[in-house]
């Protein structure tokens, strides 16, 4: 708790409660169903809680915004999203269906009555959201294609609609066909770990 509290220090006692929760739920499941690495789980909160709350430094999600988290593994960044924006809707979505097993699992655990968690393809989402947030699970272009058609056209937020996706590396010829549109946040400018050195926020308004 003492890396999220260093930088996220207005926490409610139950959203402490919860992220504290995190590390032996996810040790317990992952013993059962490999969804983080073995290795990564030495470094749970920082490269898995910590990673996805970086999203939180870039925008604050009103009261019943509609989120999918497209690809969510096993639940990142939509479950720690959803502990720190109680009172935003969280869709969280995967093709594979173990990982969503244990999703569904860790919110039931935690009670986070703001998380839906499906087994299904993104081509077969038939709903709209304001923002679609994802961890890297393809080469931007093909993102963009898959979420073109489920981004709300009514604006309530700071930032208008549209992708928040936290990648790291090299994005130079990624972005290139994006280079007007999107906004580069590095995460290295809100967390000092060297580990977020490389690490980016991408946001791109989708019309």
């Amino acid at each position: 708790m003492d890396l999220i509290l260093k930088y996220f220090p207005d926490l409610t006692e139950l959203q402490k409660e919860r992220f504290a929760a995190l590390p032996e739920l996810y040790a317990d499941w992952n013993s059962k169903i490999n969804v983080i690495s073995r290795k990564d789980m030495d470094n749970f909160v920082e490269h898995h809680v910590l990673h996805s709350l970086a999203v939180a430094k870039v925008i604050q999600f009103k009261t019943m915004a509609d989120i999918m988290d497209l690809g969510t593994g096993g639940g990142f960044p939509g479950i720690p999203l959803a502990i720190m924006f109680p009172d935003a809707n969280f869709y969280l979505v995967d093709s594979i269906g173990k990982k969503i097993k244990v999703v569904q699992a860790v919110a039931d655990s935690l009670q986070l009555k703001n998380v839906r968690a499906e087994q299904i393809r993104a081509e077969q989402v038939d709903a709209s959201f304001d923002f679609v947030v994802s961890r890297a699970v393809t080469d931007l272009s093909q993102f963009v294609g898959w979420v073109r058609g489920k981004i709300s056209n009514i604006q309530y937020h700071r930032l208008r609609n549209g992708i928040i996706y936290l990648k790291g590396g090299d994005l130079t010829d990624e972005l290139k066909p994006f280079h007007k549109k999107a906004r580069i946040f590095d995460i290295s400018d809100f967390f000092v770990e060297e580990w977020f050195e490389t690490k980016k926020i991408i946001y791109m308004p989708i019309k």
